[in-house]
């Protein structure tokens, strides 16, 4: 025989009985179970696995190495990575969706068995990698860009979904040791969105206090009556600290001045007028269980998600759910005005862009659509119609197209179908968009611009406008967004305008501008604002979030958690 063959075969039996290393098997484990199981259908203790593309990139990039097991065993980070999955309903979310159970209890069976000396389940541990790792991919995700994909919901929305490859950054993670501390930084880093995570803990403790007793019907209540239903409320305003518990006056079933201000302050809460009277819309508003409250601020939480991380230093927000527009500097309101929305039937989409330019004495041309659902059949009672409302009209869009005499016109013969004219409104005090616009080009031809209808600030419901936002104080608005741009005072703002020609000014730094929908969000002060869901918007969320988890509905009961950090 050959010295090499001869040593071949006796070297042979000696490689057969050395024994990969633990996390070789481990590693060998989870490779077949990607390579034979179709992904959609890979399960652990008959419990699917969700991250099916990241997880799989995530094992291909490390050669199907093991995440959470070495050598010695599990990884010393593993418990830091499932304390930070079990703090999930912090978030709104549930740590049900991410197996947080399983994980534990797969867990703990593999730390009984090295108590007890026994040799290491390899199936067992390549469970646990898998979970953890599908676990990790789908929170974080989560956490980074939301669970539900609101344009899913609603064409009008258009969240700044941040992009992210998870596969990479648990990778990343791992090589840095940090997995726990990078999972928890995807999560929104504004103040806001960790103040109405207290605010979730608060109103999850009142539910599970038994939350409050509603407020009987009856006539409005205001200070100075005396019945039982005063007692009901003094008990519903002293449990959400509205009213201040040193200013109770025990059982007294009188409508004090300490009661009074309590009912003001939650009518200013809840956007509601603040006229300190307990009538039909306040008594609704009262009668929200403390779940339904949660609730709601676990859908504004998702809604923070779909945000972009930064929005700028200084920037421009609209909550249309609260008719509020706030500039701000970094956390701090530099500018607060009420603004009028679209009617339910024409909404203001939610999208985020950057304001670029000022028109002062803006013409207003009327939007295709306006032009023939309103102001057509106007004029088709009435040509005079344009001269009272300072209209020209013009055939085509273009810079070309040229005004036409409207009574030279057959109005009546003409419909949406076959309609080639653009009406525009010139400057003056009836223009509907005021002295000044706002602009940020967008796909939804929605800007900020000024009203003539000032009363309508004074509505507490203020959705009026056919999508566009009117805001309350234009000239502010102006004089703040030009503050940089060298010569343009107010008193020359002033002199343009009444020049009755539009005029553009551009901003020399762009101005960021989220139009936002929160009916769940944090006052300055500190306390958490409520707002009716005046576009239907929350419902659709609640029913999106429970499809992707039906299972989510055991979640409910236990003591609230505290937020870690708080």
């Amino acid at each position: 025989m050959h010295i090499f063959t001869l040593l071949l075969a006796l070297l042979l039996p000696l490689h057969d009985t050395v024994e990969a290393s633990l996390s070789d098997q481990v590693s060998d484990e989870i490779r077949w179970r990607i390579e034979h199981v179709d992904l959609p259908s890979l399960q652990v203790n008959e419990v699917p696995l969700t991250t099916h593309q990241a997880l799989s990139s995530f094992y291909l990039e490390r050669h199907f190495e093991p995440g959470w097991v070495t050598d010695e065993g599990v990884h010393d980070a593993v418990e830091d990575v499932v304390e930070v999955l079990r703090t999930a309903d912090l978030h709104g979310l549930r740590p049900a969706v991410y197996n947080v159970g399983l994980i534990e209890e797969t867990l703990h069976q593999i730390r009984e068995r090295e108590d007890d000396g026994e040799a290491p389940d390899i199936a067992l541990l390549a469970d646990f990698d898998l979970l953890l790792t599908d676990a990790y991919l789908l929170f974080g995700s989560h956490l980074h860009v939301g669970r539900v994909d609101p344009q899913e919901l609603d064409a009008q929305w258009r969240a700044n979904r941040r992009g992210i490859n998870m596969s990479e950054r648990l990778t990343e993670a791992l090589e840095a040791g940090e997995p726990a501390g990078m999972l928890k930084t995807l999560a929104p880093q504004h103040p806001e969105y960790r103040a109405l995570q207290v605010a979730l803990v608060r109103y999850r403790a009142l539910d599970a206090a038994g939350g409050w007793r509603p407020i009987p019907d009856g006539p409005t209540m205001r200070r100075g009556d005396s019945e039982e239903r005063v007692l009901a409320l003094r008990e519903r305003l002293l449990k959400t600290g509205d009213l201040p518990a040193e200013a109770d006056t025990a059982d007294a079933p009188f409508f004090d001045d300490a009661l009074h201000d309590a009912a003001r302050a939650f009518q200013e809460r809840h956007g509601l007028e603040a006229d300190g009277l307990i009538g039909r819309m306040t008594t609704t508003e009262l009668n929200v269980s403390a779940r339904q409250r949660a609730e709601q601020i676990e859908l504004n939480l998702e809604r923070w998600r779909w945000l972009p991380q930064d929005l700028g230093d200084r920037h421009v927000r609209v909550n249309i759910a609260a008719f509020d527009l706030q500039v701000m500097e970094g956390e701090q309101v530099a500018l607060d005005m009420r603004v009028v929305v679209g009617r339910p039937y024409r909404r203001t989409p939610v999208f985020s862009d950057r304001i670029t330019y000022l028109a002062f004495a803006p013409y207003w041309n009327v939007p295709p659509r306006m032009a023939v659902v309103d102001i057509l059949p106007q004029v088709q009672r009435d040509v005079n119609y344009l001269q009272q409302q300072n209209m020209r009209v013009f055939r085509g869009w273009g810079a070309n197209s040229q005004p036409i005499d409207p009574a030279t016109i057959d109005w009546q013969s003409l419909s949406a179908r076959n309609f080639p004219y653009r009406f525009r409104q010139e400057p003056g005090p009836n223009n509907a968009l005021g002295n000044v616009k706002f602009m940020f080009p967008n796909e939804f031809n929605v800007y900020l611009h000024d009203s003539p209808a000032r009363e309508l600030f004074r509505r507490a419901d203020r959705t009026f406008s056919s999508g566009c936002i009117r805001v309350e104080k234009p000239m502010e608005l102006a004089e703040y967004l030009l503050q940089d741009t060298p010569g343009w005072t107010l008193e020359r703002m002033r002199q343009v305008i009444n020049q009755r020609v539009e005029r553009a000014v551009v901003l020399r730094e762009p101005v960021p501008v989220h139009i936002l929908y929160w009916t769940a969000f944090m006052g300055e002060n500190g306390t958490v604002h409520f707002r009716r869901d005046v576009y239907d918007r929350d419902e659709p969320l609640r029913l999106a979030i429970r499809m992707l988890s039906p299972d989510e509905a055991a979640f409910a009961e236990g003591t609230p958690q505290t937020p870690p950090g708080f």
